[in-house]
């Protein structure tokens, strides 16, 4: 026993050392899509400023591809030592759970939490055209007329899709989901008035609100977002319950020493809550929200069970 004791102690002492000269080198931050999308711009202002504040340099290594389980893989299988992390969002959870999926990893044997960084609003949107002019009239339409709209994504499992599965699961109505390749893509056929509606980041949207491009009808978040303070939830739209707020954050391979993983989180936690930081989230649409390894870890498990069963009653797979 007092071996063992002495073990513990001496590992504890170990991982303290550790720590304190962490990081020594450059820090990998992999991102599972291509640049230019709210993953690759939330993890690029939080690269920069951590670079500054811990005078070494952290970069983002964007992996595109088969929706992040490239690059999630890759840093499911690389070195523990702190210098590997991945920057994620809610693929990280939805591949695992897909029928058939491709994905050989699992979000939490694989994975160490290190800490939430955003959360960033989504946006119902329609052609200004559109044969509605809110939530209300969207649900009014689509009940009079079962499976007579479409709705984009830019993909089969992707955020956007999974918010638009559960609001036709809790409107009750029938739509159909019409994969793009990217955000993008799914955005012009809304705007274009191919497609009905789509559920897209604030970022993407606000500009083209206010430009007269796209029609706003209602936020997918809990509360009423600072960009759009007159649009109301999907649930204040006639959609009680609604609810989806996309997280991005950050996790290490799993076995990652833990004394790495407490200052690295405290570390984007410090970064998180620094007044240009907010306000370059803001800017964004986003709202800050670091969170504990723990805390990380708990928001993870309870979407693995909401999204598994929005998979499994609109029978998604795999393109």
């Amino acid at each position: 026993m007092r071996r063992a004791i002495a073990a513990l102690a001496l590992l504890a002492l170990a991982g303290a050392a550790l720590a304190q000269g962490y990081p020594a080198k450059p820090v990998k931050i992999v991102v599972g899509f291509a640049a230019g999308g709210p993953t690759d711009v939330i993890a690029r202002i939080l690269a920069a400023d951590i670079s500054v504040a811990t005078g070494q340099s952290f970069f983002v290594e964007n992996r595109p591809g088969a929706n992040a389980i490239i690059a999630t893989e890759a840093v499911a299988h690389a070195p523990a030592d702190g210098y590997t992390t991945l920057f994620s969002s809610l693929s990280l959870l939805v591949n695992p759970i897909l029928p058939g999926t491709q994905a050989k990893y699992d979000p939490f044997k694989d994975f160490a939490p290190v800490s939430n960084v955003a959360a960033l609003p989504m946006v119902v949107v329609a052609a200004p055209g559109a044969p509605f002019n809110s939530m209300k009239e969207l649900i009014d339409l689509a009940r009079s007329k079962p499976g007579s709209l479409n709705f984009s994504s830019p993909g089969v499992g992707s955020a956007n899709h999974l918010a638009g599965e559960l609001f036709t699961s809790l409107s009750g109505i029938q739509a159909v989901h019409v994969p793009y390749k990217g955000i993008p893509e799914a955005m012009y056929a809304v705007m274009s008035d191919s497609i009905q509606f789509s559920f897209l980041p604030v970022t993407n949207v606000v500009p083209l609100t206010h430009d007269g491009k796209l029609l706003a009808l209602a936020t997918s978040t809990g509360r009423r977002v600072a960009s759009l303070p007159g649009l109301p939830t999907v649930a204040e739209a006639g959609v009680p319950g609604y609810r989806f707020d996309p997280w991005y954050g950050m996790l290490a391979p799993a076995r990652t020493p833990r004394a790495l993983l407490d200052r690295l989180s405290r570390e984007v936690a410090r970064i998180v809550e620094l007044p240009d930081f907010r306000e370059q989230m803001r800017a964004l649409g986003a709202e800050p929200a670091p969170t504990t390894p723990e805390e990380f870890d708990a928001l993870v498990r309870s979407e693995v069970a909401k999204f598994g069963r929005i998979v499994r009653e609109a029978r998604i797979h795999p393109e």
